[in-house]
């Protein structure tokens, strides 16, 4: 078990955006940082991260933590992985403490799948590099491709022995269930006895984009015509061949600082680019593209650059990929190398400066390159120069950007001295196409009866909370002022001020203010006077203290048990750390903190600012903004005290009402001084 100094330590050191930045293409907006959600398909941003809270919101998904909850839900980490691996990336050293029984126990599937793989792939390692077989035909093979020791540690490539069922016997005796090695495929069983899938091949280890060993790939070195040259690990509960791509866990960090992506098939093309000093390129591992593993590429740059040799069988894939690429709303550019060559023999053949020079003079756009590849089919042939225009056409239709699809036909209607009006009307009908088959699809897979709930309208911008969050999702059958039933417009009024309050509690709770106390005081002449004066508090204890003063407890008991911990935090702690205070959270109290917290930061989603509309931050006026929420939720208490008293009056008019009265118009009066202090007219309320 890791001890909770190391778990203090990697909580102190990490740095939210560092941390996020290995997985996510983020850019600065205003004091943070937003980018594509990595959680889900999108091509508006709207994953924002708070350096200076030490948080991030994923609104898309509604997601949301600091560095440790990220890579939990980003990479299926759990608590102590993630620890291990923060203290990984921040050279912290692990102390740990003996683990109980009860806690080995808890290890789940996927967690021992995971550690059977990294246990295959350090164990074709050790072979490879500590034994005679292994260097005698994995490393050599190896070190003829001309691989560097340096290069075979980065990618942790290795060799699994010639004996059926070496790795097999070396994981049991050190512990490992076969169903594990079962389940990941590195153990193919029979009823006589178990055996090595990848007997005899040198290995490369597929990890995932935080650095996991997912699956392998294996290649045969013999001339075995009755054997698949490669070998790739099945499908699993950890390994989907179609959302992984090979070398994305070396590239990504250099795939976002250059903005752009090389694609490659192979797994010894990325690994000999790696070696010539070009880090940013990943291989769809021989497997057609996928849109899964564009989007992993997405989340890091908009740009990729695919590379492959001049096989007509090749160039018509890649043909295929790129209009995929195109539907994910990303820049694509194509790289061919002369005949005879791939990705891997033009690295070994060329220097750094050489290769480099080469893909930037011979990287050409999407349509210069199907024009410049399908016009030897056309030649001077009408209908097939017809169809490579409509062709060209097709591809432009998958761009989302209205304002690119312009420019792309422009450059077609050059290239192919055609009317751009003609290549306007013929987009125009596939994209109208396009939406007829996408609608047809969804009523198609709509079952019968289904209900869907209609958007807010009118009452979006409701000020009891959040409009988008489903708590306060108003029915669409209420003909009141807020959109909201009686009975709902009650409950959301309450929620949001007692919402607010634990956002003020969070973002201000140590901060010092000036609030204006006022009390009663009697003169020599028995006259009761109002006085009011200036006292200096902590936010916190103003909160508090008004809370105390009135006898309110939250009604929403999430807000309620966030309350009280926070206050114990204030009282228990001289300085408030917001990463200490999460770190010690639950996971339902941090996920609605998370919430709270990111609120505000929605306005930079939107780059309002860039806009010239600059709206008002909340620190700017801490003293208002507590005593207006405080107030504000004392009227509505108190109103509705007033509607209840009233109701009573009606249900037994024949009683003496007299007290009943008088404590309505005592706290009318109150209402009314709260309307003074609130600087406007404060409606009744009218209850449900």
């Amino acid at each position: 078990m890791i001890s909770q100094s190391t778990i203090d330590s990697v909580f102190e050191t990490a740095r939210v955006e560092e941390v996020i930045g290995d997985f996510v293409n983020l850019k600065r907006a205003g004091s943070n940082y937003k980018g594509l959600s990595p959680f889900s398909d999108e091509r508006s941003p709207s994953f924002m991260v708070s350096p200076a809270k030490g948080i991030w919101k994923d609104f898309s998904s509604g997601k949301g933590g600091n560095s440790v909850a990220f890579l939990m839900e980003h990479s299926h980490f759990t608590y102590p992985e993630a620890i291990r691996y923060l203290a990984k990336k921040y050279n912290i050293e692990i102390e740990e403490t003996e683990q109980t029984d009860a806690e080995k126990a808890m290890t789940d599937v996927r967690e021992s799948m995971y550690l059977v793989s990294e246990f295959a792939a350090k164990y074709f390692e050790d072979v490879m590099v500590n034994t005679e077989e292994g260097k005698a035909i994995g490393l050599s093979y190896f070190k003829e491709r001309g691989f560097t020791a340096e290069t075979i540690k980065k990618f942790n490539l290795g060799y699994s022995p010639e004996t059926w069922d070496a790795l097999t016997k070396e994981a049991l005796g050190k512990g490992y269930k076969l169903e594990f090695l079962e389940s990941t495929g590195l153990t193919i069983a029979r009823e006589d006895r178990p055996f090595d899938r990848f007997k005899g091949r040198v290995m490369f280890p597929i990890h995932s984009m935080s650095g996991r060993v997912l699956g392998f790939g294996g290649r045969i070195l013999t001339n075995d015509k009755k054997a698949a040259k490669y070998l790739n690990s099945p499908e699993s509960d950890i390994y989907h061949k179609s959302k992984v791509l090979y070398g994305i866990y070396q590239a990504k960090q250099s795939i976002a600082k250059l903005n752009n992506c090389y694609l490659v098939e192979g797994y010894t093309d990325v690994i000999q680019f790696n070696q010539a000093g070009i880090e940013n390129v990943v291989a769809s591992s021989g497997t057609a593209l996928t849109p899964d593993q564009i989007r992993l590429v997405n989340r890091l740059t908009k740009n990729i650059t695919v590379l492959f040799d001049g096989d007509a069988a090749g160039l018509r894939a890649s043909i295929r990929g790129i209009d995929l690429i195109l539907e994910e709303g990303m820049n694509v550019r194509v790289c061919t190398f002369p005949d005879g060559d791939d990705p891997d023999s033009f690295a070994r053949k060329n220097s750094h400066d050489a290769l480099v020079a080469y893909l930037e003079e011979n990287s050409k756009d999407f349509i210069q390159f199907k024009a410049s590849i399908l016009m030897n089919e056309a030649k001077n042939d009408p209908i097939k120069k017809a169809d490579l225009i409509r062709d060209m056409v097709t591809s432009i239709s998958k761009i989302p950007d209205r304002i690119q699809r312009e420019v792309y036909i422009q450059e077609c209607a050059r290239i192919m001295d055609i009317s751009e009006q003609v290549l306007v009307s013929t987009l125009a009908q596939l994209i109208q196409k396009d939406l007829a088959d996408a609608n047809k699809k969804q009523k198609q897979e709509q079952k019968p009866f289904d209900v869907v709930r209609n958007q807010p309208s009118k009452n979006a911008n409701y000020s009891g909370g959040d409009p988008e969050d489903p708590r306060n999702g108003p029915p669409d059958d209420y003909p009141g002022d807020f959109g909201y039933p009686a009975e709902q417009e009650k409950v959301d009024i309450l929620y949001g001020f007692e919402r607010k309050i634990i956002e003020i509690l969070l973002l201000y709770g140590s901060v010092e203010e000036d609030f204006e106390d006022v009390f009663l005081k009697a003169d020599e002449e028995g006259n009761v006077k109002e006085i009011s004066e200036k006292r200096r508090y902590r936010v916190y204890e103003k909160v508090y203290l008004s809370l105390q003063e009135d006898e309110v407890e939250l009604s929403n008991t999430l807000f309620q048990n966030i309350y009280t911990n926070i206050i114990e935090f204030y009282n228990q702690n001289e300085a408030f750390s917001l990463d200490k205070y999460l770190m010690h959270l639950q996971p339902d109290f941090a996920q609605e903190v998370t919430n709270i917290l990111m609120e505000d930061e929605k306005v930079n989603i939107h780059n309002w600012e860039g806009q010239n509309i600059f709206p008002k931050h909340k620190n700017e006026t801490i003293e208002q903004n507590v005593s207006e929420t405080i107030f504000s939720m004392r009227w509505f208490l108190v109103s509705k005290l007033i509607h209840e008293l009233k109701n009573s009056l009606i249900s037994d008019p024949q009683e003496d009402n007299s007290e009943l009265l008088m404590m309505v118009v005592d706290y009318s009066k109150l209402l009314n001084n709260f309307s003074k202090k609130l600087g406007r007219v404060v409606v009744p309320y009218h209850g449900g």
